[in-house]
């Protein structure tokens, strides 16, 4: 068995990783920045899937530079409750959010008009309820498989490759609050920069994203190091972006403000995450001492 490595190996790591992925960052984001946009106009491949690709990239580099095994990056399927709570969780975090705006009247629901371009996209002759329901079946199965392969890119370099690396060095706190923080600040420039917000305030879209991007890292985490597998943090990603940015946004009524509360960069979704990360918080004591970083062929 190969020993784990010492403290300043891991902070190189780390550096090396963190080093890369920016590089590999840069063009994108002047790319994005240049136009306005995440989308890329006409073009198959989005600004948005290359900038998801650069940390499983950066992590694929590092391995190679630093001697890492790349098996070592939690390939493993681990047990499959916690793959399926990994997709349940984010689900049920933004089914509660997206009804409380819903009933508070801060929001509306449901968006006519996109019921009306999901039929007509399908060919239904459906009542709207029936749209409703065979449209969240559809995506939540077959959306979720395109969900799942740009989730993967981001994954192998954060919970594949950082977050291990992290919990070589810090406590399980320590390592979601540095995960949070980085992870962040990777977006920063797409939603400073670019369309990736709502056109809201920038800087309440700036606190928002940052506070739950960092509670969210507390549930990742707390998966990864339980299962021992990246797959928990891609079905995390993954199920993450489809309910929010493919239902759950799209089926809510501006009603004024709307805009102020819904998706990643409104009030209520940090709210209801870090009360999820609360719940981890207090189950850390379930993990084990630490993901072992891997170690140097």
């Amino acid at each position: 068995m190969k020993n784990k490595p010492a403290k300043p190996e891991i902070r190189k790591n780390i550096a090396t990783f963190l080093v890369i992925t920016t590089l590999l960052c840069l063009p994108v984001y002047y790319l994005c920045a240049h136009s306005g946009s995440i989308a890329a106009g006409h073009s198959p491949v989005s600004f948005a899937l290359l900038i998801m690709w650069c940390p499983g990239l950066g992590a694929l580099i590092t391995c190679g530079l630093r001697g890492i095994p790349v098996a070592s990056l939690g390939w493993q399927w681990g047990q499959t409750k916690y793959q399926l709570w990994s997709y349940a969780i984010p689900f049920l975090y933004t089914l509660v959010a997206y009804g409380a705006i819903w009933i508070s009247g801060k929001g509306g629901f449901y968006n006519r008009e996109f019921v009306a371009g999901v039929a007509k996209g399908f060919g239904w002759s459906l009542p709207d309820g029936w749209v409703i329901f065979l449209f969240v079946l559809l995506a939540g199965t077959f959306g979720m498989a395109r969900s799942l392969s740009s989730a993967l890119g981001e994954e192998i370099g954060w919970r594949g490759f950082l977050t291990p690396q992290l919990a070589g060095l810090c406590s399980y706190t320590g390592t979601s609050l540095w995960m949070g923080l980085i992870w962040s600040v990777y977006h920063y420039p797409l939603l400073l920069l670019a369309d990736y917000n709502l056109g809201g305030p920038k800087w309440l879209a700036l606190i928002c994203f940052t506070v739950l991007v960092t509670a969210a890292c507390f549930i990742y985490t707390w998966f990864r190091m339980r299962s021992g597998s990246l797959w928990t943090g891609t079905i995390l990603h993954a199920s993450h972006n489809l309910f929010i940015q493919t239902m759950f946004t799209p089926l809510t009524v501006d009603t004024g403000d709307t805009r102020l509360y819904i998706d990643e960069f409104g009030i209520a979704l940090p709210i209801v995450v870090t009360v999820v990360a609360v719940i981890c918080w207090l189950k850390r004591k379930e993990l084990p001492a630490a993901v072992a970083p891997a170690s140097p062929n």
